[in-house]
């Protein structure tokens, strides 16, 4: 396991786990006991709010990892602010970034019919502010799930395809907007299901107790000039059709 955005892999395990463990596979089961075991209270927290802050993400991350990582609840901007952090063709959010892509995706969410006819674009905002070193894809599942619930759905995670699904995501964050995630999902809609049935429909996604999952990497400082041009690269890209105009005019006045 590679990702050692502590630079202290050798004296602290992965990701300065409380155990001090550096054995991939028993990370990984850490991991996933740990979301297990928290994930009820997770769903039960969100589902006591009136509406979710970037804070509450912040809360149930360390809800569902902090048996294991001394800093969950704690985002890039805290653990990591001078990192720029992928995973496979995927460079996510700059660490300053982070809270306002999570944000613009709660935001979404919170009205019932943008969720409902969108939801794909919303996990996208999510999965691409990327907030944490490791345990994003869980945490933002369980808050797209309490926003599903709220907006009068269920999404039936355990029948969908881990890699279908990440091509869709991937997609997603690279065009927001465009499509590619809401197609794939609307076919896996499901009435409702409330909290009890909601966590056995995460816990059986496939996939998601991180079992030959490809890990984040470091690419380096943020304010290294290639990484600058990286990002303001995927800035463009990730640009509306109408933002491109305003952007080009902006250019020839």
């Amino acid at each position: 396991m590679s990702f050692d955005p502590f630079g202290d892999f050798e004296t602290s395990g992965y990701l300065r786990n409380v155990f001090g463990e550096k054995n991939p596979n028993i990370i990984k089961h850490l991991e996933h006991s740990s979301f297990v075991a928290g994930i009820s209270e997770a769903f039960q927290y969100l589902g006591s709010l009136r509406r979710h802050s970037y804070e509450d993400v912040l809360k149930t991350h360390k809800i569902l990892f902090g048996e294991i990582y001394p800093w969950a609840g704690e985002d890039r901007m805290q653990t990591a602010p001078d990192l720029a952090v992928s995973k496979g063709s995927v460079l996510f959010a700059h660490p300053k970034d982070a809270r306002a892509a999570v944000e613009y995706g709660l935001k979404l969410g919170f009205d019932q019919a943008t969720m409902a006819a969108r939801p794909g674009e919303v996990m996208g905002y999510l999965a691409f502010g990327h907030p944490f070193l490791d345990g994003n894809g869980r945490t933002i599942m369980v808050v797209h799930a309490e926003l599903a619930e709220r907006a009068g759905f269920s999404i039936e995670w355990a029948a969908t395809s881990k890699t279908a699904y990440l091509n869709a995501l991937t997609q997603e964050i690279e065009r927001p907007g465009a499509g590619h995630l809401d197609a794939y999902l609307k076919p896996f809609f499901r009435p409702p299901v409330g909290i009890e049935r909601l966590v056995d429909h995460v816990v059986n996604t496939r996939g998601l107790d991180g079992s030959a999952a490809e890990q984040n990497r470091v690419l380096g400082n943020v304010q290294d000039p290639d990484l600058q041009a990286q990002y303001e690269a995927q800035r463009l890209q990730r640009l509306s059709p109408q933002e491109r105009g305003h952007n080009r005019g902006g250019r020839q006045r």
